[in-house]
């Protein structure tokens, strides 16, 4: 990194710093602070390229990364916003380019976190308001073809639902989670979800459980919003390691996507539907193949096959990463470390750290029967479970379990178990443990 690009690195840290110090860091969702700005800012988000909104419990980084993958390879200019960040906040925001998109340059981030900050003054608004309405600018500034967009939290009142006419919507599945914000049952989930449907633009809807689907329908019915359901008008399925689209006027035989676990065909059929329902002819069979095979999403099911963290384990060992925290991410995970051991069994480790939000023991019953021993960690920051509390649900849950002071400290104590093959181990429970891990590891998402 040359020094000016280091100078300027600093200064958007340092903004992101004082921006997280201003404003309240507590999640209060709300429309009304984050159009105040976008108004000021001469409303950028009425100067979007076409957009794909998504919205879900689980999956929506994966899509999004699924739906990228094939429209860079069709040739498109696409933009994408993500979030939270692994390790470095310039992740969030992808600027499309010919050739692939990259991440958001020190020197545009700064400016826009500047300018927002200014014209912002003393207002009270939140950090994702602010830093969504920072992608919002650098996005309309720089041309594209399309902009992906995912929410944050919810739907309904989260910052990213401020564009009025998308191209297309879609939920992923809907699970429980953040039910101190969107509410206890999943039918109100859903609400909050569906909240991004937008009149007369069509939806495009993971399999769901009948309660969130139902609230869908009804949603979807109120705005004329055509929908096109998983098992429905869709359908997507794994068929001799191939994946097998299928709608009302087509057939597609594809790549499994590189990402792993059998959850990722229906990711991966979500972003076929997205895409054959806005009809872009430039994307052909080729695209979609190609797509498929090069699509990359950090910290899903991510092996970590070189680093420094791998090297403390035994020779032949799998470290594996995937930042799931809920109960429904936990059940994809399990799933697919099951299909790890069908291929090739061998003892598997869980190494778990959560916040304190979070479902511990629905999450970690999940891996009852999977894993042979749990060590619990702690994660750096507010609001988070002490291994301690962690373990004891784990025991609660049926895990032979044990405490470590960190991950590097899990990795040693597994590899001084008598195993009688080289341990599978799978680091997981916590976007932010995910970060910490890469950032250790030396893997830097790009």
């Amino acid at each position: 990194m040359s020094r000016a690009a280091a100078r300027a690195d600093l200064s958007a840290g340092a903004l992101l710093e004082r921006l997280a110090r201003l404003h309240p860091k507590k999640i209060d969702l709300s429309l009304g602070r984050v159009h105040r700005l976008l108004a000021r800012l001469g409303h950028p988000e009425r100067k979007l390229p076409p957009t794909i909104h998504v919205a879900g419990t689980n999956g929506k980084g994966s899509t999004i990364a699924i739906l990228r993958a094939v429209l860079e390879a069709a040739g498109f200019r696409v933009h994408a916003y993500t979030s939270p960040s692994l390790v470095r906040f310039h992740e969030r925001i992808r600027v499309g380019k010919v050739g692939g998109g990259v991440l958001v340059d020190d020197a545009t981030l700064t400016g826009a976190l500047a300018e927002c900050e200014r014209v912002n003054g003393n207002d009270p608004i939140t950090f994702f308001e602010i830093t969504t309405a920072v992608a919002l600018s650098i996005f309309a500034g720089c041309p594209a073809d399309f902009l992906l967009l995912e929410t944050g939290l919810g739907g309904r009142l989260d910052a990213t639902n401020v564009v009025e006419r998308p191209l297309a919507t879609v939920i992923t599945p809907i699970s429980i989670d953040h039910t101190e914000h969107l509410g206890p049952t999943l039918a109100d989930i859903a609400g909050e979800k569906a909240g991004i449907l937008k009149q007369g633009v069509p939806t495009i809807v993971a399999h769901q459980e009948p309660a969130a689907l139902a609230v869908i329908e009804r949603a979807a019915a109120k705005l004329a919003s055509e929908l096109s359901v998983c098992g429905e008008q869709w359908t997507a399925h794994e068929e001799q390691s191939r994946l097998i689209y299928s709608d009302e006027t087509s057939l597609l035989d594809l790549p499994r996507p590189r990402l792993f676990g059998r959850h990722q065909i229906e990711n991966a059929g979500i972003a076929v539907a997205t895409l054959r329902t806005i009809k872009t002819p430039e994307i052909t069979t080729q695209a979609y193949e190609r797509g498929m095979r090069e699509v990359e999403w950090p910290a899903r099911m991510q092996r970590l096959s070189s680093g420094r963290l791998i090297g403390r384990l035994p020779m032949g060992s799998e470290l594996w990463l995937d930042g799931g925290h809920n109960v429904g991410g936990a059940i994809a995970i399990a799933g697919a470390i099951a299909e790890l051991e069908e291929r090739a069994p061998r003892p598997f480790v869980l190494v778990a750290g959560m916040l304190a939000t979070k479902d511990m023991e629905g999450f970690l019953a999940c891996f009852s029967g999977l894993a042979r021993h749990l060590f619990a960690v702690p994660v750096a920051g507010e609001n988070t479970r002490k291994p301690e509390e962690i373990a004891a649900a784990a025991a609660r849950a049926g895990h032979a379990v044990d405490i470590a002071a960190s991950v590097e400290d899990a990795l040693d104590k597994i590899a001084a178990l008598p195993w009688e093959a080289p341990p599978r181990v799978l680091i997981t429970g916590s976007l932010y443990l995910a970060g910490e891990v890469l950032a250790a590891n030396g893997t830097l998402p790009g």
